[in-house]
């Protein structure tokens, strides 16, 4: 399985170490990854980790600038891609067709092909600009996954709470994650 994992600028690039962590140990698995220059301005912000640390789990490493890469184009056989977490800029550009950078175009060339594209928008509030830019891109077959706290499986500290979105991610590409906790009825 190959997925593209993309990191954009929006709070939350932990959510994305955590699943690059995770799909690193999955041998089937062939990550491609593109941070964006504010998602590696994020790592320094957010994290005590350098935003290079991450690279060591992906199979393949874009310069978001590189139009040119093999994953730019719907000859590349990819099975998916999460962008984690993705900002109202990414995801209205998304939603525009305006595929400047590389993350967006291989949202791009996702939409296209029809091949499963899942985001993790990171804002709040919301403006009616940014819901309707998510309404679009749901009506076009984006799974859109907000970073929005559970209870009701008792998760009680913020890795908890980061297991839980990125098991729901996971799920959608069909990926078992052992620390994710799913309803299972009263």
């Amino acid at each position: 399985m190959k997925i593209i994992v993309g990191v954009t600028g929006a709070s939350g690039v932990a959510l994305a170490y955590k699943i690059l962590e995770f799909l690193n140990k999955i041998e089937e698995v062939e990550v491609h990854l593109i941070l964006s220059k504010n998602a590696k301005e994020n790592f320094k912000y957010e994290t005590s980790l350098d935003y290079e640390n991450v690279y060591k789990f992906a199979d393949f490493v874009y310069d978001n600038n590189d139009l040119s890469a093999s994953i730019a184009s719907g000859s590349n056989d990819f099975n998916g891609m999460v962008i984690i977490p993705c900002s109202m800029k990414t995801l209205a550009g998304i939603a525009s067709g305006y595929a400047e950078n590389l993350i967006l175009r291989a949202a791009d060339v996702s939409l296209k092909e029809r091949r499963k594209l899942i985001i993790v928008p990171r804002e709040t509030p919301l403006s009616v600009i940014h819901l309707r830019n998510m309404k679009y891109l749901a009506e076009l077959g984006v799974t859109i996954i907000p970073p929005m706290l559970t209870f009701y499986n008792n998760s009680n500290t913020l890795d908890e709470q980061m297991d839980h979105i990125v098991g729901k991610v996971l799920w959608q590409l069909g990926i078992k994650y052992d620390k994710f906790k799913r309803w299972k009825g009263m």
